[in-house]
């Protein structure tokens, strides 16, 4: 290219406003400095592109010919720009989140309620994927950060920080009253129906090794779809269930359900943020995970 873009550009909006005064003020520089431009560039291009009238400038038939290339070519640059801002910055862009249904029950959702509340026009991407996948999908950049139960099977280059810790408990219908009134060893519990989340679910891997621990066998009645049908289940008698004690505490108080006293002892459980440090998170991603402490 004979010429600088910077001169090109310049004629694009002498040729727009018609009026080398309006594109100085425009670009916010001064008529004599564009009307200097604009004789450069017709140096270098070896022809007149303006004819000076009373009401400002005109193209020439070469100036016509330029201006149909350069408008197309400024344009394109110019929505390329628009997109980078609004990619990069808050008004727009895409954050891609794994996510376990525990974690997305008990801590995220509140979270991404309030992100979405502040930032519109942010596209947000939630898989539900658990570890290995999730794992696997911060190696291979599929996404930007993952919020996952424990165990999260991480390991170099990937790192994990602990976001908030969740107790379980055991919960049942009032068709169970039963239960109520004394502790319980889980052994004891064998003859009653258990709800739990299916295999391949981080929670089912979870109790099953609770169980083990135990000396005793996880053999779920109902094995639930997801977190959300547990609570309605336990609530309708179809048998006991585990859930996190912050789900389950408003039906509890609401003497929905009641929570079953239990001598073995269930270890707390962490929700946390996966993440590789080498990748570089754009602002809108930055953002949602400063959200997340």
């Amino acid at each position: 290219m004979a010429a600088n873009f910077e001169y090109y550009r310049i004629f694009y909006y002498v040729a727009r406003y018609k009026s080398f005064t309006k594109a100085a003020t425009f670009l916010m520089s001064s008529q004599p400095a564009i009307s200097r431009c604009m004789k450069i560039l017709e140096h270098e291009l070896g022809c007149m592109l303006f004819i000076r009238t009373k009401k400002g400038v005109s193209l020439t038939p070469e100036g016509e010919a330029l201006y149909n290339h350069v408008s197309l070519a400024c344009e394109e640059i110019f929505a390329g720009e628009a997109i980078l801002k609004n990619t990069s910055g808050l008004q727009g862009g895409v954050v891609r989140i794994g996510t376990s249904e525990t974690a997305l029950q008990v801590f995220l959702l509140e979270r991404l309620e309030h992100f979405h509340s502040l930032y519109p026009d942010i596209k947000l991407r939630i898989s539900n994927s658990i570890p290995p996948e999730s794992n696997n999908d911060l190696k291979n950049g599929s996404i930007d950060f993952a919020v996952v139960s424990t165990p999260t099977g991480a390991s170099k280059p990937l790192a994990e920080t602990e976001l908030c810790q969740l107790q379980d408990i055991l919960i049942a219908g009032n068709q169970f009253k039963e239960l109520q009134g004394r502790t319980w060893h889980l052994e004891e519990l064998k003859k009653y129906p258990l709800i739990c989340l299916g295999k391949g679910t981080k929670s089912y891997s979870f109790f099953e090794r609770l169980y083990s621990s135990y000396h005793l066998a996880l053999t779920p009645d109902i094995e639930a779809a997801s977190t959300d049908l547990i609570l309605p289940m336990v609530k309708h008698n179809f048998g006991i269930g585990f859930l996190p004690e912050s789900s389950a505490a408003p039906a509890i108080q609401a003497g929905e359900v009641f929570q079953i006293d239990l001598a073995d002892q269930i270890p707390l459980r962490s929700i946390c943020l996966v993440e590789d440090p080498k990748h570089t998170l754009n602002l809108a991603a930055r953002r949602l995970r400063e959200m997340l402490f």
